[in-house]
């Protein structure tokens, strides 16, 4: 069974930070492009960041350059968000996605992160 575990999300005052964590299990992790995403209530889910299937490529949305970083442990099955610098707008469920070219398209069940005072 193909599943993806969230976990790390939860209550943060702005400037904190929080480490996100996806464990992945019943698929070849390692051939596959991990992302994050978010959706924050009314608005549709946005791309955050991204890592290639070696993890020696990575991607980020704008909003969050300079500020999260993402990685993977190929031994553990497990992609990371580290988010440092949290602004309130940052508050979304957090989905972990896998995926491989066009031919598989995976998603965990989301881990909230709120950033509020």
């Amino acid at each position: 069974q193909v599943q993806l575990v969230e976990s790390g999300g939860g209550l943060v005052q702005p400037g904190g930070s929080l480490r996100l964590s996806c464990a992945a299990s019943g698929f070849g992790f390692s051939r596959y492009g991990m992302s994050w995403y978010r959706q924050a209530p009314g608005k549709e889910r946005e791309l955050v960041a991204s890592v290639s299937s070696a993890g020696g490529s990575t991607n980020y949305a704008d909003s969050v350059k300079g500020r999260f970083t993402i990685s993977r442990d190929n031994t553990k099955n497990t992609v990371y968000l580290q988010m440092n610098s949290l602004k309130p707008e940052d508050t979304a469920v957090y989905y972990c996605n896998a995926r491989y070219g066009n031919w598989a398209d995976y998603w965990g069940q989301g881990t909230q992160v709120t950033v509020s005072s």
